[in-house]
């Protein structure tokens, strides 16, 4: 569980390590109130991952876990692996990303690219995870989790926390979710201020599954937003936050995702992934409808994708 105290406190531990992330007026003619996108997508190594990771790495450090010789490891071939080794080697620290073998090519590089070292086995991710976990209690290694830690989820919430100091107000922010960090990390910031709306894919929906059944389940996942919102469960710290918080989920589809990702491209010149996409694509396709004046914000969350595919 985390709470408002502990993203204020991942803000001044990682200040001035994250960029202040800017957010755009979207255009009024086709919502009933005014609605901004938290340009987060232009955030290091392209998500709010890194907020997150410097914010865990440094609050080891802080509690003289983190031994220098062998820093941290993570499991994920994506972004979570990225700014996990980001972070590292922003603190001078090495950083081992255990990924599945089909993780892409490109992702591997960049990693590399980063100064991680790449262990690559196994045919899922389950099999990274178990690596990864055994790696840290072999080598003292402090393991950095993709989403489902208090400092990750707290650090991320700094998104939140920022959004409240550049706007007046805010009703509702719609934030896609995956394994949940995101979502907990901004329902704790803002709890109080504004109401939080998860947005999942219809086919991955590991929040709104949770919420019918009362406790975390496991999901199936697939679909185009699987690569980043491709947890099977919402995580233990997402699942306590959103029914602390009154979090709503709403579900959108694939087609729903890839038309507000091209409609966020057409018209606003954003490039973004479709995860990120997902969050609008709940205002685009009538998932979530405000009310009259609602002011809404769009957290617009990665970019690590292929502008090709727009």
């Amino acid at each position: 569980m985390i709470t408002r105290a502990d993203v204020d406190q991942a803000a001044a531990r990682i200040a001035g390590l994250t960029r202040r992330t800017p957010i755009l007026e979207a255009d009024t003619g086709p919502f009933p109130g005014p609605v901004w996108f938290k340009c987060e997508f232009m955030q290091h190594t392209g998500t709010f991952k890194a907020r997150g990771a410097l914010n865990r790495i440094l609050a080891s450090k802080e509690r003289r876990e983190l031994r220098p010789e062998v820093g941290v490891v993570v499991a994920s071939g994506g972004n979570a692996g990225l700014a996990n080794a980001y972070a590292a080697a922003q603190l001078s620290v090495p950083a081992t990303v255990f990924v599945p073998e089909s993780a892409p090519a490109v992702k591997v590089r960049k990693l590399e690219a980063i100064g991680a070292t790449v262990v690559q086995g196994g045919a899922e991710y389950a099999v990274a995870y178990e690596a990864a976990i055994a790696h840290a209690a072999e080598t003292g290694a402090v393991y950095c989790h993709a989403y489902d830690q208090p400092e990750i989820a707290a650090g991320a919430g700094t998104v939140g926390s920022e959004l409240l100091e550049q706007l007046d107000r805010v009703d509702t922010v719609l934030v896609a979710v995956g394994g949940g960090g995101l979502m907990a990390g901004i329902a704790a910031a803002i709890e109080g201020h504004a109401k939080v709306v998860a947005v999942e894919p219809e086919t991955a929906p590991t929040l709104h599954a949770a919420l019918a059944a009362g406790r975390p389940v496991d999901v199936d996942v697939s679909g185009i937003a699987a690569d980043s919102l491709g947890a099977r469960r919402i995580g233990e710290i997402g699942f306590a936050v959103a029914v602390r918080a009154g979090v709503e989920s709403v579900l959108v589809s694939d087609g729903d995702i890839v038309a507000a990702r091209s409609r966020l491209w057409d018209e606003y010149r954003l490039v973004v992934e479709h995860g990120a996409a997902a969050a609008f694509a709940a205002l685009h396709s009538g998932a979530y409808v405000p009310g009259p004046g609602e002011r809404v914000v769009v957290i617009l969350c990665g970019a690590n994708t292929d502008p090709a595919t727009l």
